[in-house]
Formats: C-alpha cells, structure tokens, sequence
C-alpha cells in the first residue's frame, strides 16, 4: 500500500510540473509563422504577374482571331484597327472598326483600355499573314506591349517590356 502511495504521489508531481509553452516557444511559433507566410506573398506575386501576362497573350490571339473573321468578308490586306492612339473624343473616343468583331479589350496590367489595338494584314502568296501591335497603360514600372508582332510568336516570351526610369 505504502509503495502504491509513493506511485500516486509521484504521479501527481509528475503532473503538477507540467506547464503550458513558454514565451520562447511561442515566439519560436510566430515566427516561423511569419517566414511561411512571407514565402507565400511571394509566390502568389508572381502568378499573379504570370496571370496578367497570359491575359494580354489571349487578347492578342483574340485580335488576330477576328482580323482572321475580317480578312473571310474583305479579302484584302490592311490593317485592322481596335484602338487608334491619338483619337479625338469625337472619334467615338478611340474605337477602331476591330469592335465590329470584339466587344472589348482592357488591359490587364492598368485596368484601362489599351493605348494602341491594331492587327496588320498583309498577303503573301495568296495567303494572309497577320502582325499584332497591342501596347498598354504604363504601370508605375514597366510597359508591356506587342508591336508588330506575328501570329505564329505570340506568347509570353515575346512580350516586349519597357522599363520606367
């Protein structure tokens, strides 16, 4: 009985000298907390960036797509405007006939509508090729932009950029 006593009274000592976590630990928490979530802003930017990137790919595919609709009605080479740098208000502000086939292009980097939309057709051959020029808003940094472009090289590593100073 005496040994079963000794037992308890051990246990209950044993259980009294467990404590919650120290400050330390919990800093220790915190921080690691921090780096994860540090690493993880990062990684979001940059498909945040690639995303942008992609978009304005997609609306360049889409400029040729209906310069494609365009050349099928008027079998002639030309250019096939969407936005005309320059315009006046009167203009209707800057529409180019290209919106006939495309109900609109924003650019995905500034949220405004592109500066300059425009897709060159020329025939070679009986056979149309098409040129894309698309340039956005500048952003506090950089501009990104397609000039003169073909259909067959659009895609992110084409994207020309233009860096502020």
């Amino acid at each position: 009985m005496l040994e079963k006593m000794k037992m308890i009274w051990q246990d209950a000592k044993q259980l009294k000298d467990e404590r919650g976590l120290t400050l330390v630990e919990l800093l220790v928490v915190v921080v690691i907390l921090g780096i994860i979530a540090a690493i993880a802003v990062v990684a979001i930017g940059g498909i945040i960036e690639n995303s942008k990137k992609d978009a304005m790919v997609a609306d360049a595919k889409q400029m040729v797509s209906a310069a494609k609709l365009h050349t099928a009605s008027n079998p002639k080479a030309g250019e096939l405007a969407f936005i005309t740098p320059g315009a006046t208000a009167a203009d209707d502000p800057t529409k180019g006939n290209g919106f006939n086939y495309i109900s609109s292009l924003k650019d995905p980097f500034s949220d405004k509508e592109y500066t300059d939309a425009k897709v060159t057709i020329t025939e070679s051959a009986g056979k149309f090729n098409y040129a894309v020029t698309l340039k956005g808003a500048a952003t506090a940094d950089k501009k990104l932009y397609f000039e003169g472009t073909p259909e067959n090289m659009l895609n992110k590593e084409t994207l020309e950029s233009t860096t502020k100073k």
